[in-house]
């Protein structure tokens, strides 16, 4: 998993509540179990239309916004079914952090296994934010500090768990995770065939 420390970005402002995760990546794209190539179904249903073509309107389909890493939008982000498949589509179109006033459990947990870093903050800063992204303004997310600089002398606060920040701040996914202790699943292993040969 790429290390997250900082990302500076204009921000793309969906500011829809309850943004489910068929939203994010429709049922018809889950087929494959390939992390990459599912950015250009990110919001399919939004983004296109009966014909495959790209709806001017909706914000991810115009510059800059198409390539914001940051996305803010509305209260209750990926909640629906628990599917990985939308952090991965959110992730291979190139956003690195979604702001939010609140997201669903399982959606936020996991982002945080795939390398995107979800913050939630209160309404007003949301808006504050909002506003940023509306009028191009780029968007600093400091991890290491835990703070978000939009521009001004007034820099925002966010809350992380320090197990999860250390885990975005290494890369380390569940598989990483596991490998780093290596070292005593060796040492079990030789145990137990010492105990056990004959299962060996």
């Amino acid at each position: 998993m790429e290390k997250f420390a900082k990302v500076k970005s204009i921000a793309a402002d969906l500011q829809i509540s309850n943004i489910d995760t068929d939203m994010i990546i429709p049922k018809q794209f889950l087929k494959t179990i390939k992390r990459t190539g599912l950015g250009s179904a990110l919001f399919y249903e939004m983004r296109y239309d009966e014909k495959g073509n790209a709806i001017k309107s909706f914000i991810l389909n115009n510059a800059p916004y198409n390539k914001a890493k940051i996305l803010i939008s509305g209260k209750n982000f990926g909640c629906g079914s628990s599917r990985e498949h939308a952090p991965w589509a959110l992730l291979d179109f190139g956003i690195k952090c979604i702001i939010a006033e609140s997201f669903a459990d399982i959606f936020y947990n996991n982002c945080f296994k795939n390398g995107i870093l979800p913050i939630v903050l209160p309404e007003n800063q949301v808006k504050e934010l909002s506003e940023a992204a509306k009028k191009n303004k780029e968007i600093e997310i400091d991890l290491i500090d835990q703070k978000i600089h939009k521009g001004d002398n007034r820099p925002f606060d966010f809350e992380i768990e320090s197990f999860r920040k250390e885990c975005l701040l290494n890369g380390y996914d569940d598989i990483a995770l596991t490998l780093k202790k290596d070292a005593k699943i060796n040492i079990f292993e030789q145990n137990k065939k010492n105990l056990t040969p004959w299962l060996y």
